[in-house]
Parts: C-alpha cells; sequence; structure tokens
C-alpha cells in the first residue's frame, strides 16, 4: 500500500505535533508581546508629591484612578532620593517656579517617555525636568535590553546545538562546554556593548559576570529540560526565556507600564533580574539593590540541582537519549 508523501503514520504524527507546537507557540508569542508591549499606560507608576498643590497636578494628569501610585515628600531633596534609589519614576514639584514634572530617563525610559506624552493642557502644565537623561551611547536606553536578549540566546541555543552536534557527550563535558560558553561568552557580548561599542559604560568586570551568569542559567535551565524531556526541551525554554522573560524583563517597556502577570514576572524571571542588575550597575552605581542577584543566584542554583537530580534518576545526560 503506497503512503501519501512517502511518509508512515509515525512520521505524519510526529510531523503534526510539531507543526501543531510551532503554530501555538508562535501565536502565543504574537499574543503575549502586543498584550505586554503594545499597550504601555502607567499602572499603578510610583510617583512623588511635593508641595501641597501637587495632587492636584498629579490629577490633572491622570486619565484613570489606577495610573498611578502617590508618595507625599516634604522637600524636592527627598523626592529626588527617592528616584536615585529607583524607588520613583517620577515626582511633581510644586513648590518650584513654575511646578514641574521630574523624570529620569536612565532609571526608567519608558516611563519617562509615557510620562512626557501625557497631554496636560490648561494653564497647569508642568516644565519637565529630566533628572539623569540617558547618554548619547543609549539614547533608547534599550543597549541593556538587546545584551540580555543577546546572553540569553547564546545560552540556550549553544546547548540545543552541542546536543545536535556532539552526541553521547557525557555530563561532565557537557558542564564544561557550558562553563566555557559562559566564560567566554560574557567576555565578549560584554566587550561589544561596552568598551567596542560604548554603549554601556558599566564597570567592565561587573558586566562580564552579569552577562556570564545570565548565559548560564539560560544554559544550565535549557540542559535540564534536555535531559528531562528531550526534543521538547524547547517548549519549557522558550515559555520562561522568550515568551514571558523577555515580555517581563523591563528592557523594553517598565514593569510600571506592563498589564500583570508581566508586572510580576519581571521581578521572578531571570531575564528581569539580569536587566534591573546591568541597569542600576551601569546608571546607579551606588543605589544597586540585592534581589535581582539573588533571583539570578536562585535559577542558577535551581537549575542545576534539577539537571544533576534528573541526570541521576534517569541516568543520561543532556546530550544521551538513554
Amino acid at each position: 500500500m503506497s503512503r501519501p508523501l512517502g511518509v508512515t503514520p509515525t512520521q505524519l504524527r510526529n510531523i503534526l505535533a510539531v507543526l501543531g507546537i510551532a503554530l501555538v507557540l508562535g501565536a502565543s508569542f504574537t499574543a503575549a508581546y502586543t498584550t505586554a508591549l503594545g499597550r504601555p499606560v502607567p499602572r499603578h507608576m510610583p510617583i512623588g508629591l511635593v508641595g501641597p498643590a501637587a495632587p492636584q497636578y498629579l490629577k490633572d494628569l491622570s486619565a484613570s484612578p489606577d495610573e498611578f501610585s502617590p508618595r507625599e515628600y516634604p522637600n524636592r531633596q527627598a523626592a529626588e532620593q527617592a528616584v536615585n534609589a529607583q524607588e520613583l519614576a517620577a515626582v511633581i514639584d510644586a513648590t518650584a517656579s513654575p511646578p514641574e514634572l521630574l523624570i529620569s530617563s536612565a532609571s526608567d525610559p519608558s516611563s519617562s517617555r509615557a510620562l512626557t506624552q501625557i497631554d496636560q493642557g490648561g494653564d497647569n502644565a508642568l516644565k519637565i525636568d529630566d533628572l539623569h537623561p540617558l547618554p548619547p551611547s543609549d539614547p533608547g536606553g534599550l543597549a541593556t535590553f538587546y545584551l540580555v536578549i543577546a546572553a540569553t540566546i547564546l545560552g540556550f541555543v549553544s546547548m540545543f546545538q552541542l546536543r545536535a552536534n556532539v552526541k553521547g557527550l557525557s555530563l561532565r563535558g557537557w558542564l564544561c562546554c557550558l562553563v566555557f560558553l559562559a566564560v567566554v561568552g560574557g567576555a565578549l557580548l560584554s566587550a561589544v556593548s561596552g568598551p567596542i561599542l560604548g554603549a554601556l559604560k558599566t564597570p567592565y568586570l561587573q558586566l562580564w559576570f552579569l552577562v556570564a551568569v545570565q548565559i548560564a542559567v539560560a544554559a544550565m535551565f535549557n540542559s535540564a529540560m534536555l535531559t528531562m524531556v528531550h526534543k521538547w526541551a524547547i517548549i519549557p525554554t522558550w515559555l520562561v526565556f522568550v515568551l514571558l522573560g523577555n515580555t517581563s524583563s523591563g528592557g523594553a517597556v517598565s514593569p510600571t507600564l506592563l498589564p500583570e502577570p508581566f508586572a510580576f514576572l519581571n521581578h521572578a524571571l531571570p531575564s528581569g533580574a539580569a536587566v534591573a542588575a546591568v541597569h542600576a550597575a551601569t546608571y546607579f552605581p551606588d543605589y544597586q539593590r540585592a534581589l535581582p542577584y539573588w533571583v539570578l543566584g536562585g535559577w542558577l542554583l535551581a537549575s542545576t540541582i534539577a539537571l544533576f537530580v534528573a541526570a541521576r534518576v534517569l541516568h543520561r545526560g543532556p546530550a544521551q537519549d538513554e
């Protein structure tokens, strides 16, 4: 009996499964990116108020009650300190003459753009003052985002290629390749974004460390998935690092402009932690927070444990089918 297109029933099932998953992932990608990044509006954006008239100016800026989360400060200096500590996206200083809207492009580029695009109208329009403008080397504030995307893709795509081209590689050999990739890849990508192109003025060793950790996290997570689910490892890897990770990272659109659950995932997934850590190290070195480092370390540790447990229980490594 002839087979249509020379395909066996088993092959046909596999073809349909692969194409079906690809279509679902593609549609999910479109939906997630359009929802999270295509409609950036303030959502409980923290904004400081200085002076008794500041609440009225905020009311004039607001289109809905949940756009801003106001916090009152006794003076401009205290409010600016909160901006430096990345606790506020902006400040309304009603004590200035004329009253001012203080933004900080370097700490929150997309929120700053959103605030400057609000049509204030009337006689109560605020003068806009950028406390921390972005440098000419990165006028869009996207260099960090692109760097983290490159590190992420390098991490998990390299593991797929390693499995495809070096069948049967031992777990020890695999881990040596992973460490080499993270160290050398981190050095190379950091050099391109830093000294070579001058897009990021981050201290090189710190940037190298952060990029290397992001590469290692993506590679280690993918290694664990390859060990546990083999050829279907693309699904969880895509979900964590592309579908959810990139959209919620805060690199293209600030967390204060993201809808839920993306705003929450910004603090929970490694891509968001990497963007936050690199951004703070670059523009606010005196106000760096520990949380992004804990998130990156937690993902790396959990992925490493998952890899070793799966390898021990299933008696195979990422490059081995049995």
